[in-house]
């Protein structure tokens, strides 16, 4: 028989339902392409046991109590919730799981928190000392209560020692995937990403924002149309007469209308993207550094340096090391 994975849950009133059940799907699904072997054991626990009303309004019913949970825990789940503001969203920090918190933390082997549940674990002061990350909107929230934090808004997932936090909020699944390939390794990690037809699979350096996100949606269909073909064309001519000349344009008229749209010009639109390419392959890849310029449109060695040093300040090769996983 497969030995036990006990990973714990945390749940509580207005929590993001997606934050609970993205990872449980995520340790089911190992538990399935494993055959078992994966021997995850998840269950939810809530302030009170019975019911606990989530942010979506759907119910979730808790396994057990905070106070009934005994023994050691193998992995520990925390998910946050947000309470709105005029200026936007504000983690909420419930004093309950707080001090629930302090008290299991040393008898847990693994914690992870997911999109603002890295708020609970800093009042918690579980992540004094350590880097951590947390939902893009509540970044400077986090900073700003707690110092001693270093506080990095941008990757989709930080690992601290046994001290693991997420962006949110799909990114719960990114991280819980991660969580598997470290206890079982990467295929029966890719193999769950397949069945949930995700990204396969995006590494924790990873910004929260591709390009496309990172840049403003234009007004105009045809603008749109063409980020569309610049990202599914990397290694081709994406001078800005190509691009003009694609677009039915003058070259001088094209220029001005891209830079109004997208407030950058062509060329530093098209080297975020060729950029962002090249992350994914050094994270994902042993590709040698020619062969990926060379993918995503940047010819050559020399070019690919540059380009990262524009965009990231350090070069490929130091950005392969910090964030490849081995495979």
């Amino acid at each position: 028989m497969p030995s036990s994975h006990r990973v714990i849950i945390a749940v509580f009133p207005d929590v993001d339902l997606l934050d609970v059940t993205g990872p449980a799907e995520v340790f089911a699904l190992a538990n399935r392409e494993s055959g078992g072997q994966a021997g995850y054991d998840v269950r939810l626990a809530g302030p009170g046991g019975g019911p606990v009303t989530t942010s979506a309004g759907v119910r979730l019913l808790t396994d057990l109590a905070f106070d009934d949970l005994d023994g050691p825990i193998d992995t520990l789940i925390v998910p946050g919730a947000v309470n709105l503001a005029p200026s936007g969203p504000v983690a909420r920090i419930d004093d309950e799981v707080v001090a629930w918190l302090r008290r299991v933390a040393p008898r847990t082997g693994r914690l992870a928190s997911v999109c603002v549940g890295a708020h609970l674990l800093a009042a918690a002061g579980l992540l004094d000392g350590r880097t951590a990350t947390t939902h893009w909107s509540t970044a400077d929230q986090l900073a700003a209560e707690h110092p001693e934090i270093a506080v990095d808004p941008d990757p989709i997932f930080v690992r601290s020692g046994r001290v693991w936090t997420g962006a949110g909020i799909s990114a719960c699944l990114d991280l819980s995937l991660a969580l598997v390939a470290e206890d079982h390794g990467e295929d029966l990690a890719l193999a769950v990403a397949r069945q949930l037809v995700v990204y396969l699979r995006r590494q924790g350096g990873q910004s929260q924002f591709s390009v496309p996100l990172s840049w403003p949606a234009p007004a105009r269909r045809d603008i749109d149309e063409l980020r569309l073909y610049i990202g599914e064309h990397l290694d081709a001519d994406l001078s800005t007469a190509t691009l003009a000349a694609r677009m039915c344009l003058s070259e001088r008229h094209f220029t001005r209308v891209f830079r109004q749209e997208m407030g950058a010009t062509v060329a530093a639109y098209v080297e975020a993207a060729r950029v962002e390419a090249a992350r994914r392959l050094l994270e994902t890849t042993d590709h040698p550094l020619l062969q990926i310029a060379r993918t995503v449109g940047l010819g050559s060695v020399e070019t690919l340096h540059r380009a990262f040093h524009r965009q990231l300040a350090t070069g490929p090769g130091a950005y392969r090391r910090r964030f490849r996983t081995t495979v």
